[in-house]
């Protein structure tokens, strides 16, 4: 059933975008699709028959509680969850070991490799080279990018956003280190209208200008083709059953749930008389894909919904209430009963689609929820299509005596400069923690002893704080002179303010950021440290801090951690060209706020027993104190 639904649904586009004959009738009215801002037209995407098909479909199944299956959605476009699914599977077979291998499921490696070759087969022809597939994602920002980082290391391919391609000659081209390199394929994860700012929505910043004149000339392929979006519109619901006996010339083995689009008279009285059986949706996702339950509105919700329904008809459909299944699963510690949908995955080959042996099953987050999405904030589940018998180790890893050569380093633009950009911001932030330290050390000093010397070091370190970190006007300008007489207020905001430019909080986060843009281009460990800093980091800006105190340990914590990601990058990573970034980064910005300090701390004409004091301050924050000491034997000046 769901291998006839792809190939039913390979075929829509063209049947879609073909112009009716008075010799030829077509099953859809003619206001299907083509009123969708999904649906692209001819102009705007390569011709029907010149473009390669779905290389990749999934459906949103809903398991009955009478025990048959019903689709709920199809997705086409850019179809998410395979990097879940792969995760989840990862992980239950290294937590139940045992059961998975008694149990015996299907593995799925298999799957992955005939995806990979399905892409590689639409590649222009490029001789003997293998082909370049590159992953296009929105963004660090998008709510799926850890999957889009997740399968770009598991298939090997680059993870590019569009701002690295470009296109020349017709063609398109990574934007890396190296400089230009060819591409070949591109599987996208950014919805059709954003794909090119010249020819379709004029204000994306994700897409790539000329990307579909290239497409056009059959210089890169794209998948899935541009313009499938049209086919994940519930409208074409309605007449799925009808279109099959069209296209394939069968009976459609796996149904939706009834579904009536507005956009049809006798079909619109039923609606309008059964809304509150009914759940409306929108026909197209950019208005939102939020369901609306007939039977949880009131009387004045029923007639608020007629009047919408009748305003604009064509933009909405209604489908019967289903009662999906539920799957047991392990809340406070104990079992509840949660409404599942599963998601499945099917790969184009040369003949036909292959099914993925699994899929993405996802439960509501409560019992009670009626919305099963992870933007809604549902879990999933692993699952398992069982062999009867153990199956063969798979993997993408080639085997066999061929010798492959060494590919080319490629690092794209944006990888290096969030590496670069993690790099600094780190070493900001650990030197910002050892000059707060030592201030806080030497306020303590002061407190007890009440010595105007130690005051007088006390401030020049505080300015000298504002002027390494950027904080203006801080510990100078205007109302200075009451901030260094009580500094507490001020570092607990140095501190703890995440909005502030150039606080420890603001730069840790920005670190954050940019360790999450290229987290596949580091360790698992390290990823883990990087956890662990986000982690302190909510502690750090945590409400209601009264003093520096509190914030000391947390500080200690980030500090070991960050000296851990600086020895894991130095010990652990290959010296490519991301680790040169990286060093780059770090240096620069040592070098420039060791000027910063040096230029507020010496400076300043001052006397020398408070010289002293400052100066063994500067060479504690520089890491440098114990080894003067050692060397010199003498006090700093």
């Amino acid at each position: 059933g769901l291998t006839q639904r792809a190939q039913q649904h390979n075929q829509l586009p063209q049947d879609l975008t073909r112009p009716s004959s008075p010799e030829r009738t077509r099953p859809l009215p003619p206001d299907v699709g083509s009123t969708e801002p999904g649906f692209q037209r001819p102009r705007e995407v390569p011709p029907p028959g010149t473009a390669p098909g779905l290389t990749l479909y999934a459906t949103d199944l809903l398991p009955g509680a009478d025990g048959q299956f019903r689709v709920l959605k199809d997705r086409t476009q850019a179809p998410s969850g395979l990097g879940y699914a792969l995760e989840n599977r990862t992980v239950m077979s290294r937590l139940i070991p045992s059961l998975f291998r008694d149990s015996h499921p299907h593995r799925l490696a298999p799957f992955f490799r005939r995806l990979r070759e399905s892409l590689a087969a639409l590649a222009p022809a490029a001789g003997d080279e293998e082909p370049r597939v590159v992953i296009m994602t929105p963004g660090p920002h998008n709510e799926t990018y850890f999957e889009h980082l997740y399968l770009s290391n598991y298939l090997d391919y680059t993870l590019i956003e569009g701002a690295n391609l470009v296109v020349r000659d017709g063609r398109v081209w990574l934007k890396s280190v190296s400089g230009l390199e060819s591409v070949d394929v591109i599987l996208r994860r950014v919805d059709d209208h954003f794909c090119d700012p010249l020819e379709l929505r004029p204000d994306s910043l994700l897409g790539v200008p000329g990307l579909v004149e290239a497409v056009r000339r059959g210089r890169v392929a794209i998948a899935n083709p541009l313009g499938t979006g049209i086919m994940e519109s519930p409208a074409l619901m309605a007449f799925l059953p009808r279109l099959a006996k069209h296209l394939l010339g069968q009976e459609l083995r796996l149904p939706s749930g009834a579904t009536w689009w507005c956009g049809q008279p006798r079909e619109l009285d039923y609606v309008l008389s059964n809304l509150s059986k009914l759940v409306v949706r929108s026909t197209h996702r950019a208005s939102g894909d939020i369901p609306v339950f007939g039977n949880q509105l009131d009387a004045a919700g029923l007639a608020e919904w007629r009047e919408r329904i009748r305003a604009r008809p064509h933009q909405y459909v209604a489908q019967e209430q289903l009662t999906p299944a539920t799957a047991p699963t392990l809340q406070e510690g104990r079992l509840y009963p949660h409404q599942s949908i599963l998601r499945t995955f099917l790969a184009a080959g040369q003949d036909s689609f292959m099914v993925m042996p699994g899929g993405l099953t996802r439960v509501g987050e409560t019992p009670e929820s009626r919305i099963v999405s992870s933007q809604s904030g549902a879990i999933s589940k692993d699952t398992w299509v069982l062999a009867s018998e153990p199956e063969q180790v798979v993997t993408l890893v080639p085997t066999g005596k061929t010798v492959y050569p060494q590919m080319q380093e490629t690092l794209p633009g944006f990888a290096a400069e969030n590496l670069f950009w993690l790099a600094r911001y780190a070493e900001r932030a650990e030197d910002t923690i050892r000059l707060i330290r030592n201030i806080h050390h030497r306020r303590n000093e002061t407190l007890q002893l009440a010595d105007p010397v130690y005051q007088a070091a006390l401030e020049i370190l505080l300015c000298g704080l504002t002027q390494m970190t950027m904080t203006y006007p801080g510990f100078t300008g205007a109302g200075a002179k009451e901030r260094l007489a009580e500094p507490q207020a001020e570092l607990v905001d140095l501190i703890s303010n995440q909005q502030r430019a150039g606080t420890l909080a603001a730069n840790l986060s920005s670190m954050l950021n940019a360790a999450y843009a290229v987290r596949n281009q580091v360790s698992s460990d390290t990823r883990r440290v990087i956890n662990d800093i986000s982690d302190e980091l909510a502690v750090l800006t945590r409400d209601g801090h009264a003093g520096l105190h509190p914030l000391e340990d947390a500080m200690d914590r980030i500090i070991t951690a960050l000296m851990a990601i600086a020895g894991a990058t130095s010990e652990s990573m290959s010296r490519e060209l991301g680790w040169h970034f990286l060093i780059l980064g770090r240096r620069i910005e040592r070098a420039q706020l060791l000027i910063a300090l040096l230029r507020a701390a010496v400076t300043v004409e001052m006397e020398p027993e408070i010289e002293v004091l400052v100066l063994e301050s500067v060479l504690t924050v520089a890491e440098s104190h114990t080894l003067y000491r050692r060397r010199i034997r003498k006090q700093p000046q």
